[in-house]
């Protein structure tokens, strides 16, 4: 029986592979034609951490509510793999789009360390097509709220109304033309989904963050995983 292995360069993805000698521990070395990056192929690799496809892996698994130890158990990777591979995480939260028919703003509670260490982020919703707009962390009052609406401006974004709930600061800041539980369903249907989505977010965990840079690289992750339809 034959088996075949189709090699991909795990810098450039090219298929355009040679050998290229013999590793000094016995095992075929490869160089990629087009980027001249060598490696070993996946299927010969002792430390799995290494795999082509691990860093995608560990991204998918942390907005599918994993947490880092979860993840680590599950695939074997080093916690320190894993966490690197978060932080090294670069992804921006873009609008599709510069002008919606209508949006939803909300406030929502998250911590780093403890639970008197709060977080709160502030976030634009347009429940059409799901899409997280902008958003802003600080502190449960007007000033962020502020800066949420700066944010708006300075990304460009128009809307033809804009709903909230009774939470005066959004009232005296963004002049909601809709107020009230009952024009917001959308984005508290999507705080559900963050808490479903995100590890860290959820409100009786054991899972969260220690440091405020993983904190925001989680959510920026999982709000572009969302925003893109990717979970």
């Amino acid at each position: 029986m034959k088996i075949e292995i189709e090699l991909h360069c795990p810098r450039c993805q090219s298929t355009s592979i040679k050998k290229n000698g013999i590793k000094h521990d016995g095992k075929q070395n490869y160089r990629c034609k087009e980027c001249n990056r060598q490696f070993v192929g996946d299927h010969n690799l002792t430390y799995l951490g290494c795999h082509s496809k691990a860093v995608k892996l560990i991204l998918l698994m942390l907005v599918r509510c994993c947490g880092i130890r979860d993840i680590a158990k599950i695939t074997r990777f080093s916690i320190g793999k894993i966490l690197k591979t978060l932080t090294q995480s670069n992804h921006e939260v873009i609008p599709q789009r510069t002008h919606y028919k209508c949006l939803e703003v909300d406030e929502f509670w998250t911590f780093v360390g403890n639970k008197k260490d709060k977080h709160w982020l502030q976030y634009v919703y347009d429940r059409s097509s799901g899409e997280i707009v902008a958003f802003v962390w600080g502190g449960r009052d007007a000033h962020t709220a502020q800066r949420l609406k700066n944010r708006l401006e300075e990304l460009g974004i128009t809307y033809d109304c804009i709903s909230s709930d009774h939470w005066e600061s959004f009232i005296k800041i963004f002049k909601p033309d809709q107020e009230g539980k009952y024009y917001t369903v959308g984005i508290e249907g999507n705080n559900c989904q963050l808490r479903h989505r995100i590890r860290r977010a959820v409100r009786r965990t054991c899972c969260f963050s220690k440091k405020v840079l993983n904190h925001v690289k989680a959510f920026n992750l999982g709000f572009f995983y969302i925003n893109h339809s990717f979970v």
